[in-house]
C-alpha cells in the first residue's frame, strides 16, 4: 500500500507511525526539495551538493504525541542541511497561510491525524505556495524514502532552527481582512464553538471574539488526549453543543460552529440545535460566493448534485476531481477557480488561500447569515433537497484493485438491466441515473469499499445504494 493516502502519511503512533519514520519522511521532503532547487539554479550548488537556501516551516495540532514525532521531522530537516522554523501548535491553514505569505519558505510540514481518533498521528506535507503536496511528488519523496537515497549535510552545514510565534495572529489577522467585519457586528450574533480541544481553540473562539460575537466556547483548552470528544465533528460528538443551543442558559443562540483536530474544516448548527448537513453548507456558501465572484468551481465526484445545481444557476463551469483536498486545490489553482471543497465541512475560498480552511468558513458563514438577514435553519432552503444513503464494507484480506475490476466489469456488462444513463471513473465507479446516482470507491487508508447513492427521493436512494451493495458484496 502507498505511504500517502488521501490527505497525506497517518497511522497509530508508534506502530504504523514512528519517529523513524518521520525522520526519513522528512530527510526525503528535504533531498526532493534540493534536486527541485538544483533542476532550476543549478549555479548554485554548493560542494556537496546542497543548496543553502532551504527552509522548511513545522507546525503541530495538539496530539500529546506531536513534540515527539516534531523533533524527529527537526531531526530530519536539520540533517539534511535545510533550515526550520519552529511555528507551535497551529492549525493547519494557519501553518499553509504562514508558507503562503513567506516566499523564502520552500515547504511546510504540519503533525497531525486531523479528524482521526486520538492514538493516531500523521505528516501533511505543504508545498511552498501554502497548497497541499501534489499527488506527483508525494511519488517522488516515497521514491526516496524507499530507496533511502537521502541528502546528508556535512557537519558544519546541518541546517539551524528558529522559532516564529506569531503564526496564528497574521492567520486571524488575514481572515479579518476579507470580511466584512462591520455587517456581522451589527446583527450581534451569539455563538457556541466546539474546538474539541483540538488546534483550532486557539484561533476560532478569538476570531469570533474579534468579529464581535457572544461566544460560548466548548472543548478550547489544548489537549491531545482529546477528553471532550473525538476529533472527527460528527453530529454524535456535539450531542453538548445541540444541547446548549437547544436549552440556553440565557439567551438564544444564532450559530453552532464545531472543528476536526487540525482546524481545516467547521460544520454547523442551526439556531433550533439542529446540524446542518455539510453538502447544505457547501452549496449554500457557493450560492453565496457566486454571486459577487463569477468563476469556475471545484468538487469531487462523491459531492451531492446540490453543488452542480448551484453553479448551472449561476451559469459557471464545474470540474470535477478524486476525492481529496490535494486535488480540489490542485485544480482550483490549474484554473483559477473562485470557490471549491468537499461535502466534509472542507471548504476552499480562493481570495484567502487555496486549502480548506474552518475558521475562514467560519467567518463567511456569519457574513453571509448578515447580509442576506437569514438565520442558520433558512440555509437549507437555498439550496436543491437531495437525500443520501452511505455504506462502507469491509473486505480485510482482498485485493481491492482486483476487486474494483471485476465490479467495473460486471456493471458494465449489466449496462442495460440496471439502466444507467453513464458510467464515470474518475474515482472509483460513479454510475449515473436519470434521477441520481451511485460512487462505488475504495478506501486509500482502509480495506474497504465506500458506497454513496444520491437521489431526489429517499426511497430512490435507497434502491440506488442496495445496487451498489450487490455488486460489493457478490
Amino acid at each position: 500500500m502507498a505511504l500517502f493516502g488521501t490527505n497525506g502519511v497517518r497511522g497509530i503512533v508508534n506502530k504504523e507511525l514512528t519517529p523513524e519514520l518521520v525522520l526519513k519522511l522528512t530527510r526525503s521532503l528535504a533531498t526532493f526539495i534540493f534536486e527541485k532547487k538544483q533542476e532550476s539554479n543549478s549555479e548554485k550548488k554548493r560542494k556537496n551538493g546542497l543548496d543553502e537556501s532551504i527552509q522548511i516551516a513545522i507546525g503541530t495540532d495538539t496530539r500529546i504525541s506531536g513534540m515527539m514525532l516534531k523533533s524527529a521531522a527537526v531531526s530530519g530537516a536539520l540533517a539534511s542541511g535545510a533550515a526550520v522554523i519552529d511555528i507551535g501548535v497551529v492549525p493547519t491553514p494557519s501553518l499553509q497561510y504562514f508558507v503562503k505569505n513567506n516566499p523564502a519558505i520552500d515547504a511546510g510540514i504540519i503533525i497531525t491525524a486531523s479528524h482521526n481518533p486520538r492514538e493516531y498521528n500523521g505528516i501533511k506535507i505543504i508545498a511552498g505556495d501554502g497548497t497541499e503536496f501534489p499527488r506527483e511528488s508525494e511519488k517522488r519523496v516515497e521514491e526516496i524514502l524507499n530507496s533511502e537515497s537521502f541528502i546528508s549535510a556535512e557537519w558544519s552545514r546541518t541546517g539551524g532552527i528558529r522559532y516564529e510565534s506569531g503564526c496564528n495572529e497574521n492567520y486571524l489577522t488575514g481572515i479579518m481582512n476579507l470580511i466584512d467585519k462591520s455587517a456581522i457586528e451589527k446583527r450581534q450574533f451569539r455563538v457556541v464553538t466546539d474546538t474539541g480541544c483540538g488546534a483550532g481553540s486557539l484561533t476560532l473562539p478569538e476570531l469570533m471574539m474579534r468579529l464581535g460575537c457572544k461566544v460560548l466556547a466548548l472543548g478550547a483548552q489544548p489537549d491531545g488526549t482529546f477528553p471532550w470528544r473525538n476529533p472527527e465533528p460528527l453530529p454524535d460528538a456535539l450531542k453538548e453543543m445541540s444541547a446548549l443551543i437547544k436549552n440556553p442558559p440565557a439567551e438564544k443562540f444564532d450559530l453552532g460552529i464545531a472543528q476536526d483536530g487540525d482546524a481545516d474544516r467547521a460544520v454547523f448548527m442551526d439556531e433550533n440545535g439542529d446540524f446542518i448537513d455539510e453538502e447544505v453548507m457547501l452549496a449554500a456558501i457557493e450560492k453565496y460566493i457566486l454571486q459577487t465572484e463569477k468563476g469556475p468551481v471545484v468538487t469531487t465526484v462523491a459531492t451531492s448534485g446540490r453543488f452542480s445545481d448551484v453553479a448551472k444557476e449561476a451559469g459557471v463551469t464545474i470540474y470535477y476531481t478524486p476525492v481529496g483536498s490535494v486535488d480540489v486545490g490542485r485544480k482550483m489553482a490549474e484554473i483559477g477557480a473562485v470557490y471549491g471543497g468537499e461535502g466534509n465541512g472542507g471548504m476552499i475560498f480562493a481570495k484567502h488561500q487555496i486549502c480548506r480552511d474552518g475558521a475562514m468558513a467560519a467567518a463567511v458563514v456569519l457574513e453571509m447569515l448578515a447580509k442576506t438577514g437569514m438565520k442558520a435553519s433558512d440555509l437549507k432552503k437555498t439550496v436543491p433537497a437531495y437525500f443520501n444513503e452511505k455504506i462502507k464494507i469491509h473486505l480485510p484480506d482482498v485485493d481491492l484493485k482486483k476487486k474494483m475490476a471485476e465490479i467495473s466489469k460486471k456493471i458494465k456488462t449489466d449496462k442495460k438491466k440496471i439502466d444507467y444513463e453513464s458510467l464515470e471513473t474518475t474515482d472509483g465507479l460513479k454510475l449515473w441515473f436519470k434521477s441520481g446516482w451511485i460512487l462505488i470507491r475504495p478506501s486509500g487508508t482502509e480495506p474497504m469499499i465506500r458506497v454513496v447513492a444520491e437521489a431526489k427521493t429517499k426511497e430512490n436512494a435507497k434502491k440506488y445504494l442496495e445496487i451498489g451493495k450487490q455488486y460489493v458484496e457478490n
